[in-house]
């Protein structure tokens, strides 16, 4: 009991010697353990960062029973192993920085009035999800990368530049079954239909419902990739559905896709920005 209470004295001088800086610095470090369990528990790495976590375990307890063959094992595969994990993490990390990265981007000048983009972003999304409504009634199947903070450069190389205004027709056009182009994505840019046929990242996630084909597994890797939203219409159902951050959302129609497109997508003060919707699911 003595121990005890000896223990509580010490916590709470602790405590009270605490500045504000300690504090912070105490909500930094949660902050940053919490996003790298969550970054790690929502990837395929997982399973990966279990086997580490047992090997350290195995690592500690050679160092407590002095077990010296275990431990030279153990310690020189962790230290080759951090190399290791950089490869293996690889799209991972990409990932994140490039999400990072885009958090702070700077302000995009644009030579129009604040109303006119207004007025234009409205446009485009109600374009959008006109041609996803007149598409999923024709079983007509398509994939729209809207693009936000990270650039997609690499996926626009891999189609066809367009650049052309967002028209419900263009976009129906495109995805025509017999259209040159329409096994591919496009991706809108700065509310422009900037490419076509252009290829995405498949998932690897092994929870997909089995029942998604080819299409969906693109959309979803595309927004593990990046912060794009990607609408997704299916050509056996006719089911239009959302990706973002690595989540898919189904059953949309013209209206409610419209309203979730307006909560992903904003103008803000002039700005071409983005707002991520908390709500997400699969």
């Amino acid at each position: 009991m003595s121990n005890f209470k000896d223990f509580l004295n010490y916590a709470i001088n602790q405590f009270l010697t605490m500045r504000l800086i300690d504090f912070i610095d105490i909500i930094l470090v949660s902050c940053i353990i919490y996003y790298i369990i969550k970054f790690i528990s929502d990837k395929r790495a997982s399973k990966l960062a279990l086997g580490i976590c047992m090997m350290l375990l195995l690592l500690l307890i050679s160092e407590i029973f002095e077990m010296n063959a275990i431990n030279f094992l153990f310690s020189n595969i962790l230290q080759a192993g951090l190399v290791s994990l950089v490869v293996l993490f690889q799209p991972e990390l990409r990932s994140a920085l490039e999400k990072i990265g885009g958090a702070g981007k700077g302000i995009k000048i644009l030579s129009s009035s604040k109303e006119h983009k207004s007025n234009k972003y409205a446009v485009t999304i109600e374009n959008i999800s006109e041609a996803a409504q007149e598409l999923a009634k024709d079983y007509t199947g398509a994939l729209i990368v809207i693009e936000r903070n990270t650039p997609l450069g690499d996926i626009i190389k891999s189609g066809t530049i367009v650049n052309a205004d967002v028209e419900v027709s263009l976009l129906k056009n495109i995805f025509f079954n017999k259209a040159p182009l329409h096994d591919g994505a496009v991706v809108i840019r700065n509310q422009r239909l900037y490419a076509a046929g252009c290829f995405l990242p498949l998932s690897t996630k092994e929870d997909i419902i089995k029942d998604l084909g080819t299409r969906h597994r693109a959309a979803i890797g595309m927004s593990e990739n990046s912060d794009a939203v990607v609408i997704v219409v299916s050509e056996e159902t006719g089911t239009i559905s959302i990706a973002v951050d690595g989540q898919l959302r189904r059953n949309y129609d013209y209206n409610s896709l419209k309203a979730e497109l307006s909560k992903f997508l904003h103008d803000d003060n002039g700005e071409n920005a983005a707002v991520l919707s908390n709500e997400t699911g699969v």
